[in-house]
């Protein structure tokens, strides 16, 4: 274990951080040696290097995935169920140095961290509880001839490739229901925060998860270590989160051997206030919905849609919200909003930003990039906003809310709906029959009625259009894994 910031030390000695790559139940250095830097987003600090997989390293894992799958997948459904239930309890547990390590090489508030822990931890609850209960069905054919029996059987090894924005969240809820179904897995954690989803992998190691159901490989280079991995027979299943222009080429990769995808890709939600809303409460909903993790959710809140009549206070309102917010390092007890993930990332959201201002927009508090280290954008509200400016078309991942206001109801939803996404959508109304049939209009796979946060283990989670294909979490979750076998028989 290479650990280069002394902030990583005490999260090392009370966890034991793998940094290496797990294959078949072993930690392993990768098989050219090479190393892959995890740096501090707040600072530029290198926290630790971890081992940077190639094509061979990939094709080993799925060749432990596959010599476990037998075993795995006739495993008891409660022996399973125990496993994940003891990895709940571990994960909360050690709920602090898992938010700290989220906090340290993502970047995160503290805040926002812990919440992620334990939001995470609950998947593997969730599914613990879930993989026990999944049913067949029996019945009589209409004609009598014959009844139909109705099973489900796991899809097979599936890969599993996360995200750097919520790295244990996206890891276990995938890796949960994977495990209740009986499948084995290979998960590729994004390059910029593998340590959380290697602490993760040993957690279910410590709760008795047996060699090869889970594989963890982190790479530099994902395109021909997720290739190889897509391309071997073996694998049967690809779940990725991440953008949609990565999931065309992913989709395009997955589709020479017909694998299963489930895919949850980029927003671009719509904040809706109508006139008869409780500003209150429509103000503490868009402070959650658009500032959780800084902006860097694919549920965050892109576009503001307000009505006129209570246009001018809700601005003042998210202003004085938004220029409060404490922007600072995620370890720093007092921060509120952690730096972006990388210098690309500040880049791009301020290319959006000035894009609007040079549209027409303002940028009624922050709109620049911060001074000094780090890869910090100030909170930012910007209000005049053509309905041409990029910001509106373009997933903004950052701590910027563009306001455009509105005054007929009945062109609401062509504003809303005016996008390539559909992941999830707000809405505040007093009327709840109003919004329960503005919601219906909405395309998107879910709506926040009178709410800033929609994400829950029990609920399932993605989207419609070209925001991703299947759910995760709920029952629809664990049947991503599965394939329905029908048996035809007689007695």
């Amino acid at each position: 274990m290479t650990v280069l910031d002394a902030a990583l030390h005490p999260i090392v000695e009370a966890m034991s951080v793998p940094t290496e790559l797990l294959v078949g139940g072993a930690w392993r250095p990768a098989g050219t040696g090479r190393r892959l830097e995890v740096s501090d987003p707040a600072t530029g600090t290198v926290l630790a290097t971890v081992a940077d997989a190639d094509s061979s390293d990939a094709a080993a894992a799925v060749d432990a995935a596959a010599a476990a799958a037998p075993d795995w997948a006739a495993t008891a459904p409660r022996i399973r169920a125990d496993l994940l239930m003891r990895a709940f309890a571990l994960m909360h547990d050690r709920r602090e140095e898992l938010a700290l390590l989220i906090s340290l090489e993502n970047g995160k508030s503290l805040a926002d961290a812990r919440s992620e822990v334990t939001y995470a931890a609950e998947f593997f609850r969730w599914y613990a509880e879930e993989g026990v209960r999944l049913r067949g069905q029996v019945g009589m054919s209409p004609s009598g001839a014959n009844r139909l029996l109705v099973s489900y059987q796991p899809v097979g090894v599936s890969v599993l490739i996360t995200p750097w924005n919520f790295p244990a969240a996206m890891a276990t809820r995938k890796i949960a229901p994977a495990l209740a179904a009986g499948c084995t897995t290979v998960l590729k954690p994004a390059a910029e925060t593998p340590l959380t989803a290697l602490a993760v992998a040993a957690i279910l190691e410590e709760a008795g998860l047996p060699a090869g159901v889970l594989n963890v490989v982190t790479t530099s280079t994902p395109g021909p270590v997720v290739g190889t991995m897509l391309a071997d027979r073996r694998t049967r299943m690809l779940s990725f989160t991440g953008s949609t222009e990565v999931g065309r080429l992913l989709l395009r990769t997955a589709a020479d051997n017909v694998l299963k995808c489930a895919m949850e890709l980029g927003g671009n939600a719509p904040f809706v206030v109508l006139a008869d809303a409780d500003l209150e409460a429509a103000l503490e909903g868009a402070m959650i919905a658009k500032m959780r993790n800084g902006g860097q959710a694919c549920t965050a809140a892109n576009r503001f849609f307000v009505h006129a009549d209570v246009h001018d206070a809700f601005v003042d309102g998210l202003v004085a919200r938004m220029a409060a917010v404490k922007v600072g390092p995620g370890p720093d007890e007092d921060s509120q909003c952690g730096p972006l993930i990388n210098a690309e990332a500040v880049r791009k959201v301020d290319g959006l930003v000035r894009d609007a201002i040079e549209r027409g927009a303002r940028a009624v508090v922050g709109g620049s990039p911060a001074d000094g280290p780090g890869h910090f954008y100030p909170p930012t509200v910007l209000v005049d906003v053509p309905l041409d400016a990029r910001i509106l078309h373009e997933e903004v991942f950052g701590p910027v809310a563009p306001v455009v206001g509105f005054e007929r109801e009945e062109d609401l939803l062509a504003l809303v709906n005016d996008t390539e996404f559909g992941l999830v959508s707000y809405l505040y109304t007093a009327d709840l029959a109003r919004g329960l049939r503005l919601a219906e209009g909405i395309e998107s796979g879910m709506v926040g009625l009178n709410r800033g946060l929609v994400s829950d283990p029990a609920a399932p989670f993605g989207g419609t259009k070209q925001s991703g294909l299947g759910r995760e979490g709920s029952t629809e979750g664990l049947l991503e894994f599965l394939e329905a076998q029908y048996v035809a028989t007689s007695w």
